[in-house]
C-alpha cells in the first residue's frame, strides 16, 4: 500500500513540469479565444462606438441580425462557404483514406518514408507562404511575365489554347481553392489513417486469405471497418468546422474580380468589421456562425455515435 501512494506521489511530481509546459498555451487561449466571447456577443446587440466602449455604446437588440439579413452580400458569402467548405470536406476525406491503403501496400520502407516526408511538408507551411508559391505557380503571366509552370505546362502540351486565370476568374476560382487546400493537408490526414492502419490485428488479413479472400475484399471487410472511429472522428471534427471554409487561405488567394464565387463569411467579417467599420455588423454575423457551428458540432457527434459507436463523452 505504501509502495502504491509512493509511486502515485512520484507519477504527480513528474507530471508538475508537463503542466508547467501547458500554462502558457492555456493562457495564451483564454486570453485570445475565450476572454473576448461576453464582449462580442454584446458588441453584436449594440450600436457599437469605439468611442464609448461595450457599456455606454447604444443597444439596439435585434437590429444588427435584421440588417444582416437583408445585406447583399451575405447569401453570396453563406452560398460561397458551405460549396466550398463541403468540397474540402470530401476531398480531404476520400483523398487521404485512398492515398493510406495504398502507402500502405508499399513494402519498401525508405520509398515509403520518403514518400510521407513529401507529402505532409506543406502542411507546415503557412498559407502566406503557400500563397505566393501559387501565385507564381498559377500565373496565366502578362506582357511584363511570362506564365507560371501549369499555364507553361498546359500551353506546351496543347490542352488549352492560351494561359487561364485560376485566381482571377469565378469559373476556376473555387476548384483552385479546394485542389490546393487537399494538397496541403493531404499528407498530414494520410498519417492519421496510416498510424490507424497499423492498429488492425494481421491475424484478420491471414485469416481472411486462406479464406481466399483477395486484397479488394479484405480493404472492404477488414480495413475499412477497422478505421471506420477514425474515420468518424474526422469527419465529426470537419462537419463542425462546415462554416469555415478556410479564411487564411482564401484572403491570401482572392482579389475583388472573384467576389462572386471566393467571398465566404470571414472575409465578409474582416471587410464589414476592419474595413468599413461596421463593427456590430461583423459581430452579429460571427455570433450567428459560432451558434450553427455549434449545434452541427452536436449533431455530428450523435451521428458519430449512432452510426460508428464513436463518442466523446
Amino acid at each position: 500500500m505504501k509502495a502504491k501512494k509512493k509511486r502515485n506521489m512520484a507519477r504527480r511530481r513528474d507530471s508538475r513540469y508537463y503542466h508547467a509546459m501547458l500554462f502558457l498555451p492555456v493562457l495564451f487561449l483564454f486570453i485570445y479565444h475565450f476572454l473576448p466571447i461576453p464582449a462580442g456577443i454584446l458588441m453584436a446587440f449594440e450600436n457599437f462606438q469605439p468611442g464609448k466602449g461595450f457599456f455606454e455604446s447604444k443597444f439596439v437588440g435585434f437590429k444588427n441580425f435584421e440588417k444582416l439579413l437583408i445585406h447583399p452580400d451575405i447569401l453570396p458569402a453563406l452560398r460561397n462557404t458551405l460549396i466550398i467548405a463541403i468540397e474540402k470536406i470530401i476531398c480531404n476525406l476520400v483523398i487521404p483514406i485512398a492515398f493510406a491503403l495504398l502507402l500502405n501496400e508499399v513494402k519498401v520502407k525508405w520509398f515509403k518514408r520518403a514518400v510521407q516526408t513529401i507529402t505532409y511538408l506543406p502542411y507546415f507551411m503557412s498559407w502566406v507562404i503557400l500563397a505566393g508559391i501559387l501565385i507564381k505557380f498559377l500565373s496565366p503571366g502578362s506582357s511584363a511575365s511570362s506564365p507560371g509552370f501549369l499555364n507553361t505546362l498546359l500551353v506546351n502540351m496543347g490542352i488549352i489554347d492560351e494561359p487561364v486565370y485560376f485566381l482571377g476568374s469565378n469559373q476556376t476560382f473555387q476548384q483552385t481553392i479546394v485542389i490546393s487546400d487537399v494538397w496541403k493537408n493531404f499528407g498530414y490526414n494520410t498519417i492519421i489513417y496510416l498510424a490507424a492502419l497499423t492498429g488492425i490485428d494481421p491475424t484478420l488479413y491471414e485469416a481472411s486469405a486462406v479464406d481466399g479472400a483477395g486484397r479488394w475484399k479484405q480493404t472492404i471487410h477488414i480495413t475499412l471497418p477497422g478505421i471506420a472511429p477514425i474515420i468518424a472522428l474526422t469527419t465529426v471534427l470537419a462537419i463542425g468546422k462546415v462554416l469555415n471554409a478556410g479564411f487564411d487561405q482564401i484572403f491570401n488567394l482572392y482579389n475583388p474580380a472573384v467576389y462572386a464565387s471566393g467571398d465566404i463569411i470571414d472575409t465578409l467579417v474582416y471587410r464589414l468589421g476592419l474595413i468599413n467599420k461596421q463593427f456590430s455588423l461583423s459581430a452579429a454575423v460571427g455570433l450567428l456562425k459560432s451558434i450553427v457551428s455549434c449545434t452541427l458540432v452536436l449533431i455530428s457527434y450523435k451521428l458519430a455515435d449512432k452510426l460508428a459507436g464513436y463518442r466523446v463523452w
